[in-house]
């Protein structure tokens, strides 16, 4: 009975630790953080493969298909992204078909190609982090005045 309050309770501090990073993180964290999730959901498919938890197994792979195609793929700018966006949007749509083979034909191989691709793709990906755009701030100007002191009257004051 408590355990499984338990566990909800944890799973709701990580799901609100995960749509925190995800609301502060820039486009190109976001991006990273979708790598992250479809190589832990293809991992988590293998070792649900190695258990024979089909269902769970299935679940995970369309996930992984999920973020691959409604994520990765989705953030494609092809028109600006030119060769590289082409290429990637087909790498991408490779992927997902490997996936679906993997999932309906238990091909352990499969998931590994992919996943290690992702890998490949996460480490390129966080290699070109672009520098930070902002301009530093400047420190606020320094005055004289403390507002914790009495406010000095002038006879022109009413």
């Amino acid at each position: 009975m408590f355990g499984s309050s338990k566990l909800y309770g944890a799973n709701a501090y990580t799901k609100i630790g995960e749509e925190t990073g995800v609301m502060a993180a820039d486009p190109h964290k976001l991006i990273v953080m979708l790598f992250d999730g479809a190589i832990i959901a293809i991992g988590n498919a293998v070792q649900q493969m190695k258990n024979k938890e089909i269902a769970k197994k299935g679940k995970s792979i369309s996930h992984a298909i999920s973020i691959i195609d409604n994520g990765l793929r989705a953030s494609l700018d092809k028109e600006a992204g030119g060769e590289i966006a082409k290429n990637l949007d087909a790498l991408y749509e490779y992927m997902s078909r490997e996936l679906l083979l993997a999932n309906a034909g238990n091909k352990e191989e499969k998931l590994l190609e992919v996943q290690n691709l992702l890998r490949d793709l996460k480490i390129t990906w966080e290699a070109i982090k672009p520098a930070s755009t902002a301009a530093p701030s400047a420190p606020p100007p320094t005055t004289n005045y403390d507002p914790l002191q009495p406010k000095q009257t002038h006879a022109f004051e009413a």
